[in-house]
């Protein structure tokens, strides 16, 4: 962490003792924006991995190939924000799942640490340049810990998918849901958690309930941050999306 991050916890968090007991109600929230943010290198080594791994001409070489295209659409639990090698991450594990299985299909990892709706929002049409089989989003994370109102958030999301259905109305939709932390108050974390379901429904669409299953709030399986999963945090993730994503590339 910079001196100047360090300056401005200073400036958030209270000192007196009676104060200190609300420290907590600010970590969890500050610790995953800063570290989703990372230091600038790090964000963009990031960005340009997912830029480059969503190349419109690498998708298209896919495509005259006859290869399925599944892209994974996210903030840094999608980019495998943290790990040394982003063959670790949830994304690559599928395509070593589907390679096992002799499927027909390239997983594209076109996660972004930090990002949030918005920000997914304004890429979207640039990813979607050639054609996609299955497009799995995963994005509020950001918002919801930076109190984003939620009403934006779900405005946000209903927009991506609506983009997808009518650039590539042939693209099967995976929505991923999340979940906040308590401290950012029963009825936010509440209605977030909801929005999820109701979009899934709305739009007649696959469902995550929780991309996180089984890897949230267990310290084994996230790294020092307590929000990024580790390695092993990232197969399960993988089993959690496969659940869902199999039984669609069996169908296919």
């Amino acid at each position: 962490m910079s001196k100047d991050q360090n300056k401005q916890m200073n400036l958030i968090l209270p000192t007196s003792a009676m104060q200190k007991l609300l420290r907590l109600c600010y970590i969890i929230p500050l610790a995953f924006i800063l570290s989703c943010g990372g230091d600038k290198k790090k964000k963009s080594t990031q960005k340009a991995t997912a830029i480059e791994q969503t190349e419109p001409s690498q998708i298209a070489e896919t495509s005259k190939n006859s290869t399925g295209i599944i892209l994974c659409f996210g903030d840094s639990i999608t980019a495998g924000y943290g790990l040394e090698d982003s063959n670790d991450a949830f994304p690559a594990v599928l395509q070593e799942k589907i390679d096992s299985l002799h499927l027909n299909y390239k997983v594209v990892n076109s996660g972004l640490s930090g990002e949030t709706t918005a920000g997914g929002k304004s890429r979207i049409d640039w990813v979607l340049n050639q054609g996609i089989d299955i497009f799995i989003l995963e994005l509020g994370a950001n918002d919801g810990l930076r109190g984003v109102p939620l009403s934006e958030t779900r405005a946000n999301l209903q927009a991506i998918i609506t983009i997808v259905e009518e650039k590539s109305p042939n693209t099967k939709i995976i929505l991923a849901g999340m979940q906040l932390p308590p401290n950012m108050g029963l009825d936010y974390t509440t209605e977030f958690k909801e929005l999820y379901a109701q979009i899934a429904a709305a739009n007649n669409i696959a469902f995550i309930p929780f991309i996180l299953k089984d890897v949230g709030g267990i310290v084994e399986l996230n790294q020092s941050d307590g929000i990024h999963p580790t390695v092993e945090g990232h197969k399960i993730i993988a089993r959690t999306v496969w659940e869902i994503l199999g039984p669609m590339l069996k169908r296919s």
